[in-house]
């Protein structure tokens, strides 16, 4: 039933029903599951170890559940013949029944129980004190246990998720464990996709312990996985370069030709097989010396519209468009027609400035549209605040894709990828290297090129999984990148030269090679 890798992100309020019906529906358990989690732990903990006879391992309990697992944990190291001892945080008569038998279990095995603190004593130290179920923010003595627990030098692991994260938001509440490894179960949480969540997890390892949704039960927020490139359709053999796919670009205004490059050098790297780019007459020696690859148009009249709009299969408007009225015209101009004859458009960078400002332009808008906002361009769309938006990524893509019948791809460091219909996808790849002049620009130019892919393509697949999945291939390249150009140097450029490295993987697949 779930052979493949879990690609499903849970609140804490669904991991605990998931919890509850595998528990109460499925009659597996609590401690089956509890023991579960704790081998799978072990399991991973034991990998990262160097030398097991010269570990001393400490475990640092709270009275609820989270501390059960690590007490499992403390007693299934200790049998391995790992030095390991457990801490108690919580209260031995607060702790939940489970907790309680997993206490008991412990003691009866020999495992030592801590109770004068020495942190510097350890080699790694396993934070099992709180699970997804925090509610407020950690101070007092815990807040204090915590801290002294990240002034360790020691191996850092956390159980489930680290303490003091919030599972749904990933912000440090008070004070949080620094883990190097996170052992999450069943399920990745939403605080360890968005930061300071997703950096304080270190290493997130997704552990099957038997926790699954209901057969009709459907999750409704997901991430891709290197595997699900193969989610692409292969190339035909015998197709040509119209069969992949043409691509116009309404991009470009005068001295601002780079986005209109990079937009069209990465359609074109990522698989589009022609591209044209309508721009100004400024910018047609530039553009043609930096990419004779692609045709440059640099008329707009009715005519010339109606041709480039005819030939193309994929829109792409806004970067470097400018926001002046020549450049409003030219963006409102494809922006109908497309509307009227069902082109996929990506929009993008100054065509969502224009749009944010001309409100009467939601009714160009629809399922066959890409909307691909930062945050500042998101605050301008929706006329909300910045901070809101930070403090509600996922509801304010929703929300807006809900209210124009689009996909909304909301770039941040965990960029949100949402339908009309509420899937979602986080995208967990990506570096900060990406936060450089152009990679917006770049990313419009991928979508594009994954649009092509699947013109003639046998099996398709929703708009918002192919919006994901161009945002995954997208960072793919940046975390390529930033491996041979390091996260400060990379530019945008690197992020086009890696693209097709990325897509190879997909040809090796295809070839059997992997």
């Amino acid at each position: 039933m779930r052979g493949e890798k879990m690609r499903e992100i849970v609140t804490a309020c669904e991991m605990k029903a998931l919890d509850r019906n595998t528990i109460e529906t499925a009659g597996i358990p609590s401690l089956v599951l509890m023991e579960r989690a704790a081998l799978k732990t072990a399991e991973e903990l034991r990998k990262r170890l160097k030398n097991e006879s010269r570990e001393r391992i400490l475990v640092v309990c709270g009275s609820g559940n989270n501390g059960g697992d690590g007490l499992a944990i403390a007693r299934l190291l200790h049998l391995a013949g790992i030095e390991t001892c457990f801490y108690l945080a919580g209260k031995e008569e607060r702790m939940t029944e489970e907790t309680k038998c997993q206490l008991k279990a412990a003691r009866y095995y020999g495992v030592l129980q801590e109770h004068n603190l020495r942190t510097d004593e350890y080699t790694t130290i396993v934070d099992a004190i709180f699970g997804v179920g925090l509610a407020r923010p950690v101070e007092g003595s815990y807040a204090q246990l915590i801290r002294e627990l990240n002034e360790a030098d020691a191996f850092k692991v956390a159980v489930d998720i680290p303490s003091g994260v919030n599972a749904d938001t990933g912000f440090e509440m008070g004070t949080a464990f620094r883990a190097d490894l996170t052992v999450t179960f069943a399920f990745r949480k939403r605080g360890l996709c968005f930061y300071p969540g997703r950096m304080l997890g270190g290493e997130i390892i997704t552990a099957d312990i038997g926790i699954y949704p209901e057969p009709k039960q459907k999750l409704q927020v997901h991430y891709l996985g290197k595997e699900d490139l193969s989610l692409m359709p292969p190339r035909l053999p015998y197709g040509n370069k119209g069969t992949f796919g043409k691509v116009l670009l309404v991009v470009g205004s005068p001295g601002m030709c780079g986005a209109a490059y990079l937009s069209a050098a990465a359609a074109l790297k990522c698989s589009a097989g022609m591209v044209k780019i309508q721009t100004v007459e400024e910018n047609r020696i530039s553009l043609q010396t930096l990419l004779p690859e692609a045709m440059v148009s640099c008329e707009f009249n009715e005519e010339q519209n109606r041709q480039m709009l005819n030939w193309c299969d994929v829109l792409v408007i806004g970067p470097g468009l400018g926001v002046s009225g020549r450049s409003r015209e030219r963006a409102q101009w494809f922006l109908s027609y497309a509307a009227e004859c069902g082109r996929p458009v990506i929009l993008d960078a100054d065509g969502l400035n224009l749009l944010s400002v001309h409100d009467e332009w939601k009714k160009y808008l629809g399922e066959n549209v890409i909307l691909t906002p930062h945050i500042g361009e998101m605050s301008r769309l929706n006329k909300t605040m910045i901070s809101d938006i930070q403090d509600a990524l996922m509801e304010t893509a929703y929300e807006y894709a809900k209210e124009t019948g689009t996909v909304c791809v909301l770039k941040d460091a965990c960029t949100v990828t949402a339908g009309p219909s509420g899937e979602t996808y986080l995208n967990l790849s990506g570096n900060a290297g990406l936060a450089t002049a152009g990679s917006g620009d770049v990313l419009s130019g991928v979508l594009a090129g994954v649009l092509c892919m699947y013109l003639s393509a046998e099996k398709k697949i929703p708009p918002v999984q192919l919006a994901a999945l161009g945002v995954f291939v997208h960072g793919l390249a940046g975390d390529r990148a930033a491996e041979v150009c390091g996260k400060r140097g990379m530019t945008a450029r690197d992020i086009i030269r890696f693209l097709p490295e990325i897509l190879r993987i997909k040809d090796d697949m295809d070839d059997g090679k992997m």
